[in-house]
């Protein structure tokens, strides 16, 4: 399953909206997600699972690229 993740790139800063990226990654849960992305100095909003209909929509994003984790 790819997973949506919204993340702010310095963990020890609150969340801004403004300041707001996501990525995607390819895992099987969201536990798996964050294992994948704990070495990152990220402060990770929302992981956000994502079903046929969203990931095509994502996918028409020029910015859209899975993570090799």
């Amino acid at each position: 399953m790819i997973f949506k993740v919204l993340f702010q790139e310095r963990a020890e800063e609150a969340p801004v909206r403004e300041r707001t990226k996501s990525l995607y990654v390819e895992a099987n849960t969201e536990r798996e997600v964050r294992t994948k992305l704990a070495d990152r100095n990220i402060n990770i909003e929302y992981v956000q699972g994502l079903n046929e209909e969203h990931l095509a929509y994502e996918k028409q994003s020029e910015d859209f690229e899975v993570e090799n984790i």
